[in-house]
C-alpha cells in the first residue's frame, strides 16, 4: 500500500513547510500564475455571456418570445453561477478574478454580439456556446494531471455549456 504514497511523516513535514502559500503544496504541477491567467480568459467569457444572455433576456421580442426569453434568463443565471466558480478557484488558488470591464471583452474568449431579432439572438449565443466549448476542451487537455481541481471544475461547467449549446440549437431550429 505504501509502494507509491510518500511517507506520512514527509508528507506532514512538507505539510507545515510553506503554509501561507494554503491548498499550494509541492505536488502541484501546473503554471500556478498562467492557470490563473487562463481562469481570468475564462471568467471573462462566462462575464460576457452573461451580459449578452441578460440583453437577449430583455430585448426578446416576436412569436415565441417568452420561451426563447426564459431560457436566456436560465442560461444567464448559470453563466453567472460559472463566474462565481471560476473566481472561487483563482482565489483559492491564491490569484485575484479579474473582473475590471474596461477589459472584459478584450480577455473573453466569446463575442458580445447583440443581435438583430430573436434568430439573430439564439445564433449568436449558440457561437458563443460553441466558442466557450472548444476553448474549455482545449484548456482540459492543457491542464491534463497538473491541476485536477481546476480540471474538474471546467468539466463540469464544459457539461453545461454542451447543454446550452444543445438548447439554442434546438431554439434555432425551432425559429428557423
Amino acid at each position: 500500500m505504501s509502494e507509491f504514497l510518500t511517507d506520512v511523516q514527509t508528507l506532514r513535514q512538507r505539510a507545515r513547510q510553506h503554509i501561507e502559500q494554503g491548498p499550494i503544496t509541492e505536488a502541484y504541477g501546473a503554471d500556478r500564475e498562467r492557470v490563473i491567467s487562463v481562469l481570468n480568459e475564462a471568467l471573462a467569457t462566462e462575464l460576457v455571456c452573461v451580459l449578452r444572455y441578460k440583453r437577449h433576456y430583455y430585448t426578446a421580442q416576436g412569436m415565441n418570445a417568452t420561451s426563447v426569453a426564459a431560457e436566456f434568463l436560465q442560461h444567464a443565471t448559470e453563466e453567472s453561477g460559472h463566474a462565481d466558480t471560476l473566481a472561487a478557484r483563482i482565489t483559492q488558488l491564491q490569484g485575484d478574478p479579474d473582473f475590471n470591464p474596461d477589459t472584459l471583452t478584450a480577455r473573453s474568449h466569446a463575442e458580445y454580439v447583440e443581435g438583430e431579432n430573436l434568430v439573430d439572438m439564439v445564433r449568436e449565443d449558440l457561437v458563443a456556446e460553441r466558442v466557450a466549448i472548444a476553448s474549455y476542451n482545449e484548456i482540459i487537455r492543457w491542464l491534463g494531471d497538473k491541476d485536477p481541481t481546476s480540471r474538474r471544475m471546467l468539466e463540469e461547467i464544459l457539461a453545461v455549456e454542451e447543454e446550452h449549446a444543445d438548447d439554442m440549437s434546438s431554439l434555432l431550429a425551432e425559429l428557423s
